[in-house]
């Protein structure tokens, strides 16, 4: 049998295998349920062939948060001094221990050593079996199981490993995971294809994409007064908001990446009408683009749903920072699209090794149509600042794989990169409002993915907003009837929570500790301003990471999409605005000879007086109000909206 996903291939393997050494294992990962959509149905062929591969654990990980907390906390004497790849390369490396004890196991279970194959960023090792041997190995069942769109997919329910092996593997593939690559379909009325996951980057039914309020018509003649930035946002309002002013030069080596997933697509039409409108010097003015796996920006389909995310993006990332340059990172081709590993790994070609074909697209593309280059590991330079606006559930993934890509963004810190994502439009539910069903384990182990219909549940925190090496961004809006000149004058906060037509993505980690430059502002905001849940709702043991971090406006943005003006909102517009923010901060720094800010949630933490703090409006979502805005950090809008002089002040003091 033959799966597209290269998973499995109907070649037998010569020989007799030997017999395995009695080892004691334990359990390593296993799921009680497969995901929804996904239905078990024979057992796999035991002489097909799988290609195993084995995370190693990398080295440094212990010291890892040390080490970037020493470039990136403002009290530290090496704030600043980011590090260069080969630098990150050799501190990650596993060590020759975890290696050889990997090896040794699998040669002692009759793996031969000259079918074993180490990645060149060497954290993984890689060898054909067949399914004999494979189950052998991990003292498991394989099955084939089928997607409700008709596509197979292999996987078991748990799998072992040698208990002394635990501490030296991340984890294996092909296992329990599920978050598979669907074989396309058509779109309608189109020849795009579309897969059929649960949440699909690209996909236009996906959650994480902007929501349409309105549609206002026309291509000029918007209003424009500040007077009016309560029901209609633009990028003077924003400015007004946060105080800062139009730029007027690009610092050489400044950057702000933009990172979109096929189909979504921008239309330059639609970016010419917003330009005549908000920044008439910018007409014809179009993004560097990165095209990654076959990337395209594609005129096929013109709807919201296919437009709106990246026409809203570029909009206004590029209108806020003109006249530096913005570069789109356009992930995925029309047919497989992409995951986040899948940009990552064209920033960080060793990265490529720690793909896993469940999760992470298969290149050249096996699909009819699709992209037939080779899959692009490395090559293209990561900006200072990168912006998505994208995201999945952490329910959604297995802890190991989100714990593998997370260390991916520690590391690009380490190297001077600002990640920012946004929060999610549901409050305390996941994309399209799903809530964990009751009975779920309570933290750490995602042996139950069943969610509700959103009326009642544990709450269902976004990934990658819990990662602990990224910026999380959540959504405000100016508060209705507010003149936002009147309110500054006064000293009046004119924002609250966002509350109209999508609510800021926040909460609690189920995968991820809380960090240290976190520990105060989360412990202080349990102990002044408890919420009226328990564990039963969401993880309340004080020891996760908690999120957003900060906000920005996420309401009423006036929009050019398809060829006309409409009013959108998202966390998927408060992503952009803040990383356009941060991309003014590093054009100041480097044009007096500093570097780029890179991560900055330590420097963020240690001073909340250059955040606005919004203390109104709520998330709510699974049946209950949510949370609520407070006093300092709280997990709706997190530390507030930018300050833009405060923040610029306190940058150009620090190294």
């Amino acid at each position: 049998m033959f799966f597209s996903t290269a998973l499995v291939s109907s070649l037998l393997v010569a020989g007799t295998l030997a017999s395995p050494v009695s080892i004691p294992n334990a359990v390593h990962e296993k799921r009680t349920s497969p995901p929804q959509g996904w239905t078990r149905r024979d057992a796999l062929d035991r002489r097909a062939i799988l290609p195993m591969r084995i995370a190693l654990t990398q080295g440094g990980l212990d010291q890892a948060p040390d080490w970037l907390m020493d470039v990136s906390h403002p009290d530290s004497e090496k704030f600043g001094q980011h590090w260069s790849a080969k630098d990150v390369a050799q501190a990650f490396a596993p060590s020759d221990e975890t290696v050889k004890s990997v090896k040794a196991w699998l040669t002692s279970s009759g793996i031969g050593e000259n079918r074993i194959k180490q990645s060149q960023s060497l954290g993984w090792l890689e060898f054909d079996a067949t399914v004999d041997e494979a189950e052998d190995l991990l003292e498991t069942k394989y099955h084939v199981w089928e997607h409700i769109s008709g596509q197979p997919h292999v996987a078991c329910d748990e799998y072992k490993i040698p208990t002394h092996l635990k501490k030296h593997v991340d984890f294996v593939t092909p296992t329990v995971h599920f978050d598979a690559k669907i074989r396309a379909r058509d779109a309608d009325n189109s020849s795009i294809k579309k897969r059929d996951t649960k949440s699909p980057l690209g996909n236009p039914n996906s959650g994480s994409l902007p929501k349409l309020g309105q549609w206002l018509g026309g291509k000029n003649k918007l209003i424009q007064q500040l007077e009016q930035c309560d029901t209609q946002i633009t990028p003077n309002c924003l400015r007004a908001l946060y105080e800062f002013p139009p730029n007027v030069y690009a610092a050489p080596g400044n950057s702000l990446g933009i990172v979109e997933y096929s189909p979504q697509a921008y239309v330059g039409s639609d970016l010419d009408i917003f330009f005549a409108n908000f920044s008439t010097r910018q007409v014809g003015d179009r993004p560097t683009l990165d095209s990654i796996d076959g990337g395209v920006v594609q005129s096929q389909v013109m709807s919201f749903n296919y437009n709106g995310e990246s026409d809203l993006d570029l909009e206004y990332a590029m209108t806020l920072v003109y006249p530096q340059k913005v570069t789109l990172y356009q992930a995925g081709d029309l047919v497989e699209g992409a995951s986040f590993s899948d940009f990552l790994d064209a920033l960080d070609g060793s990265f490529c090794a720690s793909d896993d074909p469940n999760f992470d697209a298969t290149y050249p593309d096996p699909l009819p149509g699709g992209y037939k280059g080779p899959k692009n590991c490395g090559g293209f330079a990561a900006t200072k600042v990168i912006s998505t606006s994208y995201g999945y559930n952490e329910y959604d993934l297995t802890p190991a794989y989100e714990k593998r890509q997370c260390n991916e963004y520690m590391k690009l810190g380490l190297q001077g990169v600002s990640f920012i994502f946004s929060s999610g439009d549901y409050g305390v539910a996941g994309n399209g409002g799903q809530c964990i069903a009751p009975g779920a384990p309570p933290a750490g182990d995602y042996t139950n993915t069943t969610y509700t219909d959103g009326t009642y549940g544990r709450f269902n925190p976004a990934f990658p907003s819990t990662c602990p090496y990224i910026t999380s961004v959540g959504a405000t809006q100016v508060k209705p009837g507010t003149n936002i000149i009147k309110a500054l004058a006064t000293h009046t906060q004119p924002e609250e929570a966002c509350e109209t037509v999508i609510y800021s993505g926040g909460g609690f980690s189920n995968v991820f500790p809380l960090p240290s430059y976190q520990s105060a502002a989360v412990k202080g905001w349990f102990k002044n301003h408890p919420p009226p849940y328990g564990a039963d709702r969401f993880n309340n043991s004080q020891q996760t990471r908690g999120f957003p971090d900060v906000s920005a406006n996420g309401a009423n943005y006036v929009v050019a999409v398809d060829g006309q003006f409409a009013l959108v909102y998202g966390t998927s517009a408060s992503a952009p605005v803040f990383a356009s923010i941060l991309t003014l901060i590093n054009e100041a720094r480097l044009a007096i000879g500093k570097k780029s800010v890179g991560f900055i949630n330590p420097t963020a933490y240690a001073h909340p007086e250059v955040w606005n703090d919004i203390t109104q409006g709520g998330n709510q979502g699974c049946g209950t109000p949510g949370f609520s805005s407070a006093t300092g950090w709280d997990p709706v809008t997190g530390l507030g909206t930018p300050n833009f002089p405060k923040l610029l002040k306190l940058y150009l003091s620090l190294p």
